[in-house]
């Protein structure tokens, strides 16, 4: 019985180290490097979208909107935002005016996935390797703290019609790690003890950004958003949780004072 919870950890285990590997030499490297690998993320989830609002049909359109996503996320880093800022809604005018289905989702979800690149793009420019390291690791603890939890402990369902294996075990063992790992964090760099309450708000938009895509998975009768990743499925099954983190932080700047928080400035 236990194997059978765990048949899936291994394609996980590898596929998951060979992201966190390339994620993690981008992010220190910073500059171009990681401009890149935000970029290619943001295309293939935006890709993957279309294939989802879109099926059975597949549309010609949706490799145009793919590509203007990416090059919304790479204009980021070569012009003022000012600038930028039109080429991130391109892709949503341009599916509401041309996919055959679903066009709301496919507008507001999009949209979502380029801010949220934006936003990374953000906090490794200017926070730098130590903070961006900060909102990987409470995403990813949430992540792998909320699958054992969740597959051990098991009980009541979080939300059974849309996500059947997620549990409040496991969103509760998510939140755990994440305030753990603010501690952590706390300790190590000097910031304050507000960062505990902002890593667990990070961990639960992590798990909405999660379930979001889980319920517009679920609508169309999809498992995964597609079979790129081995044990994953998907770019969007894998970076759904960094999407949630990542926009939610970009509220959390304009709501605290965040350097104050990390820097104590």
């Amino acid at each position: 019985m236990m194997a059978a919870q765990f048949q899936d950890l291994a394609p996980r285990f590898i596929s998951g180290a060979v992201l966190a590997l390339v994620g993690l030499i981008a992010m220190w490297i910073g500059g171009w490097v990681f401009l890149l690998l935000v970029t290619v993320l943001i295309g293939l989830m935006v890709w993957e979208l279309q294939r989802i609002c879109t099926l059975p049909e597949t549309t010609p359109v949706g490799v145009l909107l793919a590509v203007l996503a990416a090059l919304a996320v790479f204009l980021w880093g070569v012009l003022p935002i000012g600038f930028v800022l039109p080429f991130a809604l391109l892709p949503a005018m341009l599916g509401i005016g041309n996919l055959p289905r679903n066009r709301t989702i496919f507008a507001v979800y999009s949209s979502f996935m380029i801010v949220a690149g934006f936003g990374l793009l953000h906090l490794r420019q200017d926070y730098g390797f130590v903070w961006m390291s900060w909102l990987v690791l409470v995403v990813v603890g949430t992540d792998v703290f909320g699958y054992f939890a969740g597959r051990i402990i098991g009980g009541p369902k979080f939300w059974p019609k849309v996500s059947p294996k997620k549990t409040w075990s496991g969103t509760l063992a998510g939140w755990a790690a994440a305030a753990a790992i603010g501690a952590i964090y706390v300790l190590a760099t000097g910031a304050r003890w507000e960062l505990v309450g902002v890593s667990i708000a990070i961990s639960m938009a992590s798990q909405l950004g999660d379930v979001a895509e889980s319920a517009v998975k679920r609508r169309m009768g999809v498992k995964d958003a597609s079979n790129i990743i081995p044990g994953h499925g998907g770019v969007m099954d894998r970076f759904d949780a960094m999407l949630g983190a990542s926009v939610f932080l970009m509220l959390v700047e304009r709501l605290a004072d965040f350097n104050l928080i990390v820097w104590g400035l």
